[in-house]
C-alpha cells in the first residue's frame, strides 16, 4: 500500500514537471497565438452574457419589428447582484449608508466587490450607445446602470437628461407626442463653458418646460423613460426605453426606440470678436 502511495506520488511530479517543461518549450508565438484563441473563446462567452433571452424578445416582438428599435441586456455597473443577503430593502437603498441601519439578513449592495465579474468589453456590460449599437464605453455611450439608478452623461463635457413617462407603450411614443416635445426642442449647449453649465443644472435637477429633469432615474420595472444624450463631436439622440424585467443576477432587460437622431454637437472653446469659433 505504501509502495503504491509513493508510485503515485512519483507520477504526479513526474507529470508535474513534465507540464512546466511543455509550457516552458513553447514559442512566444505559440503563446500569442493561445492567448487570441482565449480571447475569441471569452469574447463568445461574453456576448452569451450580454445577450437576452428569446423569451424577451418574443414578448416584445411588436415593437422590434419597427425600425430603429433593439432590446438589450444593461448589467450593474457594480457586478452581479447574486448574493441575497446583499439586498438592502427598496425603500432604504437610497439613504447614506451611515444614516441606515441593516435588519438581519442585509448588508449594503456596494460593501463587496465578489461578484464583479469584469468583462474584456470595456465597461463591463454597464454602458451601452444607441447610435452604435454596443456596450463598450469610450465610443459615446449613451446610457449606464449603476446602484439601482439608470444614467447618462459620463465623459467630458457630455450631458443629458432622463424623464420618467410611467407605463407608456414605447411602440406609440414619436417626436410628436405632448410629453416629448419639450427633449425633442431642447438645443445643445454650444461652448463648452455653457455645456459645463448644464452639466451641473441636471446633476442636480432642474424644471424645463414644465418637467423636472435631472441626468439620472430611479429603476422602475415597468416604466418607460425618455433619453436625451448629447455627446459631443459623436451624436445628439433622443430615445424612448421601457424597463422590461429584471433578471435574477440584477441585469436589466430594456427595449428601445431612436425617436430622433440630431447633426452631430460641435463644441466651441473659445470666443473671439463676440463670435464662437
Amino acid at each position: 500500500m505504501r509502495r503504491a502511495s509513493i508510485l503515485v506520488l512519483v507520477g504526479f511530479v513526474l507529470l508535474s514537471v513534465t507540464s512546466a517543461v511543455s509550457a516552458q518549450s513553447k514559442t512566444r508565438e505559440q503563446l500569442i497565438e493561445e492567448i487570441k484563441e482565449k480571447r475569441s473563446e471569452l469574447s463568445v462567452l461574453e456576448k452569451q452574457v450580454l445577450d437576452v433571452a428569446d423569451s424577451d424578445r418574443s414578448a416584445n416582438a411588436v415593437l422590434l419589428t419597427q425600425p430603429n428599435t433593439g432590446i438589450i441586456r444593461l448589467i450593474p455597473r457594480e457586478g452581479f447582484d447574486t448574493d441575497p443577503m446583499r439586498k438592502v430593502d427598496e425603500s432604504r437603498r437610497n439613504q447614506p449608508e451611515a444614516m441606515v441601519r441593516l435588519l438581519p439578513g442585509e448588508s449594503f449592495t456596494n460593501s463587496s466587490t465578489k461578484n464583479k465579474v469584469p468583462l474584456t468589453v470595456n465597461g463591463d456590460g454597464a454602458y451601452y450607445s444607441f447610435v452604435r449599437l454596443t456596450h463598450e464605453y469610450g465610443q459615446g455611450s449613451d446610457i449606464t446602470l449603476e446602484q439601482g439608478f439608470l444614467s447618462v452623461g459620463f465623459a467630458g463635457a457630455d450631458y443629458g437628461m432622463i424623464f420618467k413617462l410611467g407605463d407608456v407603450p414605447v411602440e406609440s411614443l414619436s417626436t410628436e407626442h405632448l410629453l416629448v416635445q419639450p427633449l425633442a426642442r431642447y438645443t445643445p449647449a454650444r461652448s463648452e463653458p455653457e455645456a459645463r453649465l448644464e452639466q451641473h443644472r441636471f446633476s442636480t435637477g432642474t424644471e424645463f418646460d414644465g418637467m423636472s429633469l435631472k441626468n439620472r432615474a430611479p429603476v422602475e420595472v415597468g416604466t418607460t423613460y425618455l433619453l436625451r444624450s448629447i455627446s459631443y463631436r459623436r451624436s445628439d439622440v433622443l430615445v424612448a426605453f421601457k424597463v422590461t424585467r429584471k433578471d435574477s443576477d440584477g441585469s436589466l432587460i430594456i427595449i428601445w426606440k431612436l425617436m430622433e437622431k440630431y447633426p452631430v454637437p460641435q463644441l466651441a472653446r473659445t470666443v473671439q470678436n463676440n463670435e464662437i469659433r
